[in-house]
């Protein structure tokens, strides 16, 4: 073969190769245009607007834990407890609001029944039109009989203040003290007469549409809590023994400390055996529904002395014509508050033994409320020891007039 057609062949592949190169090159730059503008491609304006929305959300995030003023998400549960707060307050105001007016249309019950029936409820007409507008401390009824006139002198020459001084405890303590009694079986008679002639003296009792009896107990309870609740507008109610000797300031100070609770049940707390058999102290005639034999009551104060908030002697004047009567007044007592969302509160000062028990404990700072023997059912002899007690474990005239409430 000759240089000639060897150079032909060379020019004619370089030629070839020439064009394929530049289809090649025009073919990679036409992809690489194509590919450029994917990548470049604008975004849609739902994902700007979202990813601005992202961005916020993380530069708020951020912001929070730098100023916590501006923290949306803290406020809101700060929000919602505020509101749930003022919703609790109106609620309670609401409820306060509603026993108010049941305690009031329950007193004007028991206040219209005491005129029809011509109950001979003690006091002159400007202290039942007085009581109404003046708020007390506390009612105390001391429970009496016809033939306790020397245990009602032992009280008032002990604990129990007289004359000038228990209109001043009245008005500057906001303590009324009263002697409750009802009649005798024979309306007017002589022992009726006895307790107007010393009601003249002393101005210190409480008289009942109610015929005395030891069986009556129960439904002398629930009288006096009614007639109480009509005459005083009080924080609480007190029943107790006369012959159970009381602090009455140790009292005050003790009940204070559940006046903002609505409804409260406070005394020395206990569950004695049912006494089914006939003839013994304390029979209990309906033992059969308390379950079978040789089983105990609930849980109830017992009857020496006990104090309860102004709702519940609301309850039970309202309820007093249903409400059944035990033959023990303490067990009925708490057989009325047992299915109600009462509180019991247990106070063993109010229960205290006669000396040297309670003087133990005043020299220990730690005064009685009550004192009394449990074997008597109060101060044994009451009307000869009842002073002994007093000047050993009363607490000092000067502690009540010193006393706030």
């Amino acid at each position: 073969m000759s240089w000639k057609s060897r150079g032909g062949d060379v020019s004619h592949r370089s030629s070839v190769s020439r064009r394929w190169t530049f289809f090649l090159c025009l073919a990679s730059f036409c992809a690489g245009l194509l590919f450029t503008n994917r990548m470049w491609s604008m975004p849609e304006a739902k994902d700007v607007s979202r990813s601005h929305e992202n961005e916020q959300e993380k530069l708020n995030l951020f912001s929070e834990g730098c100023d916590p003023k501006s923290n949306v998400v803290k406020q809101e549960p700060k929000d919602i407890l505020g509101e749930v707060s003022k919703t609790h307050h109106a609620i309670q105001t609401l409820d306060k609001t509603i026993s108010n007016l049941e305690m009031e249309l329950a007193a004007a019950r028991a206040a219209q029944e005491s005129i029809l029936k011509g109950s001979p409820v003690s006091g002159s007409p400007k202290v039942t039109v007085s009581t109404g507008k003046r708020k007390y401390l506390m009612v105390v009824g001391i429970n009496t009989a016809f033939s306790s006139r020397k245990r009602r002198d032992s009280v008032r020459a002990t604990w129990m203040p007289q004359g000038e001084k228990r209109k001043r405890l009245e008005e500057e303590k906001g303590i009324i003290m009263r002697f409750v009694i009802g009649h005798s079986a024979t309306s007017g008679g002589i022992l009726d007469k006895a307790i107007e002639a010393e009601d003249k003296k002393h101005g210190d009792f409480l008289r009942l549409e109610h015929v005395e009896g030891y069986l009556e107990l129960s439904a002398k309870t629930k009288i006096y809590f009614a007639t109480a609740v009509s005459l005083w507008d009080a924080d609480f109610y007190i029943k107790v023994d006369d012959d159970v000797h009381v602090n009455i300031a140790t009292l005050g100070t003790t009940l204070v400390r559940h006046r903002a609770k609505p409804r409260v049940y406070i005394g020395c707390m206990k569950s004695g055996p049912v006494l089914a058999q006939k003839g013994v102290r304390y029979h209990e005639p309906e033992y059969w529904k308390f379950g079978e034999e040789g089983n105990k009551y609930f849980r109830h104060a017992t009857g020496q002395l006990y104090a309860i908030s102004k709702d519940l002697a609301t309850y039970i004047s309202i309820n007093q014509h249903v409400l059944h009567k035990y033959a023990n007044e303490d067990v009925s007592l708490g057989a009325w508050f047992i299915g109600l969302d009462v509180e019991h509160i247990d106070d063993r000062r109010l229960c205290c033994g006669t000396p040297p028990d309670c003087e133990w404990k005043a020299q220990a700072g730690n005064i009685c409320v009550a004192s009394f023997d449990w074997s008597c059912s109060g101060i044994c002899k009451s009307a000869e020891r009842i002073k002994e007690v007093h000047q050993r474990c009363g607490e000092g005239e000067h502690a009540l007039w010193s006393a706030v409430f």
